[in-house]
């Protein structure tokens, strides 16, 4: 199967070269030239599927032409290879725990398939090394560096905004050595995703340099995640609920996450529809108002992963809608909470409910709390452990929270990055340097 540019259908190319391009020659983002629908037989029997075995089904009708099945089957069985519990939290509400993978963040599915696959093309070229240039507002720079690390033929460079990641997420992707490069850029997350934009457009640098992206701009992290949307359906199914009104509210920055539900039900997953739930940063919301998208910078909020002012996978939900604003609007809700109402839903659901959300899964849940109709099950993404925002989420709930052993190790760790303005002219000598 061949993907497009959804900036000029004509500019096309194979899973190869989408992966290790990333983004496309005209600065467009990939998308796959078709979407088969998945048989009634696989729904009928998904109660009984593991995730293993919905996500190989699943990868295997998008990506079967292009790998072997063995390969791919392998591929998804390594990438796939932790649970994703849905947690009932009362009366008709779930959540869908992203977080039990190695760096406790939803991430990990995209990012470890992408490895893998970009491993499996990278090992053809023996010789040749591929630069992964990742963006990070928190939890993607983890799950990237922590996927590659000690990937034959890899390096990894992680761009990530000095000062506006939490300490934790920060020591994921710092401590790490090896292939892994930490560039803490005195800027947003915004600026961090120009500088990794400008980079692939930049003739120099990719004559001296194979460059890949591993944010959700590229095919290989991004369609991976609507593994979980399928899994979540079908342990509903195996509960016995009602599989007819189901919600996901999503808590959205660069929609990759949501982007990824939405093409699963173009697929054939019957979600009736998705909440897009913003922080502050609410670019989308007023899209879905007004039928303008206008950009701006980012704010800083404690849902740090979501400060992000102009979405790249935007493109991709006008792209599959058609730009069509009503046909976007049939499917996909918004809402737009501050720092203030996020701490009162994480500090409510712990004291009530007895749950600890992360501060993004707070976003959603409380999308969730407010939108949800009396005949409809709504699932919310839970992205992050809570460990991973221990601060905040302590000052919020006055109590404590234990950090997972997995990142304790992480916290033992020497940090080590480069500190850099966001320069485009700095970044691209210093990657030449690397060269």
């Amino acid at each position: 199967m061949e993907y497009y540019s959804t900036n000029d259908v004509n500019v096309k190319a194979t899973l190869k070269e989408a992966v290790v391009r990333g983004l496309a020659p005209d600065r467009g983002l990939f998308m796959p030239e078709r979407l088969t629908s998945l048989p009634q037989a696989f729904f009928n029997n998904i109660a009984n599927m593991s995730l293993q075995e919905i996500s190989f089904v699943i990868a295997n009708t998008l990506f079967g032409d292009d790998i072997d099945s063995e390969v791919l089957k392998d591929i998804v069985y390594d990438t796939m290879n932790f649970e994703i519990p849905l947690v009932y939290i009362n009366e008709n509400r779930y959540s869908l725990e992203l977080f039990h993978g190695p760096t406790l963040a939803f991430k990990d599915v995209g990012a470890r398939f992408m490895a893998r696959l970009l491993g499996h093309f990278n090992s053809k070229n023996s010789g040749t090394t591929v630069n992964v240039l990742v963006a990070t507002s928190g939890d993607t720079g983890s799950a990237v560096a922590n996927g590659f690390l000690g990937v034959p033929g890899v390096r990894v460079f992680v761009l990530y905004p000095q000062g506006k990641v939490s300490k934790i997420q920060e020591a994921q992707f710092t401590t790490l050595g090896q292939n892994i490069t930490a560039i803490e850029v005195n800027g947003t997350f915004d600026d961090c995703q120009a500088l990794v934009k400008n980079a692939f457009m930049d003739s120099d640098l990719n004559a001296a340099m194979k460059l890949t992206s591993a944010n959700s701009i590229n095919v290989a992290r991004f369609l991976p995640q609507m593994f979980y949307y399928f899994y979540a359906y079908a342990q509903l199914a195996k509960r016995g609920q009602d599989l007819n009104n189901i919600v996901f509210s999503v808590p959205s920055g660069n929609f990759g996450n949501i982007c990824a539900g939405l093409i699963g039900k173009a697929m054939g997953l019957p979600i009736k529809r998705f909440i897009a739930a913003n922080n502050r940063n609410d670019i989308f919301f007023k899209y879905l108002q007004t039928g303008k998208y206008e950009p701006k910078a980012s704010i800083s909020t404690i849902a740090n992963a979501m400060d992000v002012g102009d979405p790249s996978n935007f493109v991709r939900i006008l792209d599959l809608y058609k730009h069509s604003h009503s046909s976007i609007c049939a499917d996909i809700s918004g809402c737009t909470y501050t720092d203030e109402q996020i701490s009162e839903t994480l500090a409510t659901t712990y004291s009530k409910e007895g749950y600890l959300l992360d501060p993004h899964g707070a976003v959603a849940y409380r999308a969730l709390l407010e939108n949800l109709k009396s005949d409809e099950t709504g699932i919310f993404i839970e992205t992050a452990h809570p460990a991973k925002f221990k601060d905040t989420v302590e000052r919020i709930i006055s109590d404590n929270v234990v950090i997972p052993a997995r990142l304790e190790a992480f916290m033992k760790g020497k940090k080590e990055s480069v500190k850099m303005p966001a320069t485009f002219s700095i970044f691209k000598n210093y990657l030449l340097s690397k060269a």
